[in-house]
C-alpha cells in the first residue's frame, strides 16, 4: 500500500513538472518574440529586447525534452511556433479593428503591438530550425557520449543551437535594412547575451526528473 501510494506521488508529480515546463518554455517564447518589437541599447551593443528572456528557451527546452521525450519535444516547439504566428496574427488584426469611438482611437495598441511581420517570421523560423538543432544535439549527447553531467548536456546543445539561431534570425529580420556592421553587430551582441544566460540557466536542467526516471 504504501508503494502504491509512493508511486502515485511520484506520477503525479511528473505530471505536474510537464504541464509547468511545457507552459514555462511556450510563455518565454511569446514574451520573447513580442519583447523582440523593440531593439534597445545595452552595454554599447543594439539587441532586440527579446533577447533578454529567449536564450532560457533553450534551456527550457532541454527541461521539455527530459520530462517528455523526444518526439513530445519536437510536438511542442511546433505547437510553440504556431501560437506564436497566431498571436502576431491576432495583434495585426486588433491593430486594424477601428477602436471605440466612445473611448478614443486607442492607437497606443497599434504602435507597440503591432506586429513588424519580416521580424516575426525570421523570428519563428529561428526559433523552430534552432529548437529542433538543440533536440537533436541533446539527443545525440544522451544517447551517444553520457547520461551523466547534465549540466553538459544543455551547455553543448545551447552552444551548437544558438549561434544557428542568432545567424538566421538576425540576418532574415535586418540583413538588407542595416549597414553589414550593424547587423553583425546585433549578432555578435546576441551571441554574447544568449551565452552568457546559458551558463546562469545550465542547473535549471536539475529541476526536473527524467522522463524514464
Amino acid at each position: 500500500m504504501h508503494l502504491e501510494k509512493e508511486t502515485s506521488l511520484n506520477n503525479e508529480a511528473i505530471k505536474i513538472s510537464v504541464i509547468v515546463v511545457i507552459a514555462a518554455y511556450i510563455s518565454a517564447q511569446m514574451l520573447s518574440d513580442i519583447t523582440s518589437l523593440k531593439i534597445i541599447s545595452l552595454l554599447g551593443f543594439s539587441i532586440d529586447a527579446g533577447t533578454l528572456i529567449y536564450p532560457f528557451t533553450f534551456t527550457l527546452r532541454d527541461l521539455v525534452h527530459k520530462t517528455v521525450g523526444l518526439r513530445g519535444s519536437r510536438i511542442v516547439i511546433i505547437c510553440a511556433a504556431v501560437i506564436n504566428l497566431l498571436m502576431a496574427l491576432l495583434f495585426w488584426i486588433v491593430s486594424y479593428i477601428p477602436g471605440d469611438p466612445n473611448v478614443g482611437p486607442q492607437l497606443e495598441f497599434a504602435k507597440v503591438l503591432s506586429p513588424v511581420w519580416r521580424i516575426v517570421i525570421a523570428s519563428i523560423i529561428a526559433e523552430v530550425i534552432a529548437e529542433l538543432l538543440d533536440t537533436e544535439i541533446y539527443r545525440i549527447w544522451i544517447e551517444k557520449v553520457t547520461k551523466r553531467h547534465q549540466w553538459a548536456r544543455v551547455l553543448v546543445s545551447n552552444s551548437l543551437s544558438i549561434p544557428i539561431d542568432s545567424l538566421i534570425f538576425v540576418w532574415g529580420a535586418f540583413g538588407g535594412i542595416y549597414n553589414p556592421s550593424v547587423v553583425w553587430s546585433i549578432f555578435f551582441a546576441n551571441l554574447i547575451l544568449k551565452g552568457a544566460i546559458t551558463i546562469i540557466s545550465l542547473p535549471m536542467i536539475y529541476l526536473v526528473k527524467d522522463k524514464n526516471y
